[in-house]
Parts: C-alpha cells; sequence; structure tokens
C-alpha cells in the first residue's frame, strides 16, 4: 500500500527534474552560431611623429592630434562554434571621421596673404577586420579560456583638400595590409543568461604584407551580455585599438601611433 502511493509523487518529482534540467538546457548559451550587432562610441586621438637627415643633420618632430569629437561607428562580431573546444571568431570595425578648420581673418606672411574664410578639410577612414581560430585549453560548465591564431586586415585611408582664394590643394593617400595575429579569450558564463567575456589580441607589421610599414597593431576589449531567450540578447562592454606603425620612405621616416576606444553596446542573435 506505502509502495502504491509514492509511485505517483516519484513519478510527479522525475518529470519535475526532467523539464528543469530541458530547460537549463535550452537556456544555455551553447550555440552553433552567435552574431553581435552594435556600435562604438569612439574617442580617437594620436600622435604623428617623423626623422629625417638633411645636410648630415638629423631632424624630427612629434605632435598630438585628435579628430574633435567623438564617433558613434558600427561594430560586428561572431562566433561560429565548430566542436565543443573549437571556435571562429571574426570582428569587423569602422571609423570614418573628417574635420574642417577654417580661417576666420586674412593671414599675412611677407608677401603672401591667405584670405579669410579660406579652409582645409581633412577625412580618414580606419578599418579593422579579422578571423581568428580559437582553441579552448581550458572547458568547463562556467569557465572557458581560448587561445587565438588568425590574420587581420587593416585598412587606412586619407583625403585632405583645401582652398585658399583660387588656389585649391587636393591630395589623397590610401594604404591596407594583412597580417596573422596571435591573441587570448576568457568566457565566463556564471548562470543560464549571464556572460562575461574578456579579449587580447596583437598583430606585428611585419609578419605580413603591410609594404613599407612597420609597427604593430594591439586590440583589447570586455563586454557582459544577458540573453533573454537562447535565441536574443543584449550586450555593453569597452573596446580598445592601438595602431602604431612607421612608414619608411625616400624622404625619412613617417609614424603614427592611433588610439581607438570607448564604450561598446548592441544586441545578441544566437542560433
Amino acid at each position: 500500500m506505502k509502495v502504491t502511493n509514492a509511485a505517483p509523487s516519484l513519478l510527479f518529482i522525475g518529470l519535475v527534474a526532467a523539464s528543469a534540467s530541458a530547460w537549463s538546457q535550452e537556456q544555455t548559451p551553447d550555440d552553433r552560431f552567435t552574431l553581435r550587432l552594435g556600435a562604438m562610441d569612439v574617442d580617437a586621438d594620436g600622435e604623428l611623429s617623423g626623422r629625417t637627415q638633411f645636410l648630415g643633420q638629423d631632424f624630427g618632430f612629434s605632435e598630438d592630434f585628435d579628430f574633435g569629437s567623438k564617433e558613434v561607428v558600427p561594430r560586428l562580431d561572431g562566433v561560429f562554434r565548430i566542436s565543443q573546444r573549437q571556435r571562429l571568431i571574426f570582428d569587423y570595425f569602422q571609423y570614418d571621421k573628417d574635420r574642417r578648420a577654417t580661417l576666420g581673418s586674412d593671414l599675412s606672411y611677407d608677401d603672401v596673404t591667405i584670405p579669410a574664410g579660406s579652409f582645409a578639410t581633412g577625412k580618414a577612414k580606419f578599418q579593422l577586420a579579422s578571423l581568428m581560430y580559437d582553441y579552448a585549453v581550458v572547458d568547463t560548465d562556467t569557465f572557458n579560456l581560448g587561445l587565438q591564431i588568425g590574420a587581420e586586415w587593416a585598412k587606412l585611408e586619407g583625403h585632405l583638400h583645401a582652398e585658399a582664394g583660387a588656389d585649391v590643394y587636393d591630395a589623397r593617400t590610401s594604404d591596407d595590409g594583412y597580417a596573422p595575429m596571435v591573441g587570448l579569450r576568457m568566457t565566463a558564463t556564471p548562470s543560464e543568461h549571464w556572460l562575461f567575456n574578456v579579449q587580447g589580441q596583437y598583430l606585428d607589421a611585419e609578419w605580413g604584407d603591410f609594404g613599407n610599414y612597420d609597427g604593430s597593431i594591439t586590440r583589447a576589449n570586455a563586454l557582459i551580455e544577458y540573453r533573454f531567450t537562447r535565441n536574443f540578447g543584449i550586450f555593453a562592454g569597452y573596446d580598445w585599438f592601438k595602431l602604431d606603425v612607421e612608414r619608411d620612405g625616400s624622404d625619412g621616416i613617417l609614424g603614427l601611433d592611433q588610439r581607438f576606444k570607448g564604450p561598446i553596446a548592441g544586441v545578441t542573435l544566437a542560433f
């Protein structure tokens, strides 16, 4: 008689446990493909430097510069999970900013006068894209540590246009290249809805094809993600890039130390 009464209770407990387990598995973010669509509020600043020789004497300069106000730019990254420990990680970043300076009054030097209203407009565009193979050397239910190797492509474009009376100056330049990159990733999933991710990557221009450029590209970012469902969530965090390169030309060496940093936010789609 006691066994008969216990059977329905045991069956009910078993069904509840099975349902809870299925719900937990459904919410765990071990998706095959994850796409994060967002934006970055970029604060860009840098240092322009140069070195040359003239009549046996060394000359050089260094000057800080920025692009004025911050700029909101698109940001894209994603993860394709090949297996429990293997992933392909890709991302794309683009910065596009222009700045204009106008002369408020006449400027004279010796016999040359630059009239008021003369202006110069500068435009800079920087693109960065990478594809990384990530292998998890540590893989637990709540923590994952991955080592990365892959390739990164970078492109820097510049345009300067100036007008002073009847005189017009216009110049454009564009350089791009690619190189191998190494990185490190740490991911924590303390609960079914939360994910914390930290990532760092490094590239040396001498490893790849960047023409006359020497230097490095360094990147670090961190984000917090909350999943409302297995397929949809939101994230926020911080991203930082450092472009430190020198170009060797016939007239000397031109250096650029450019930094992009700022908060990021967006939505996560998972399948």
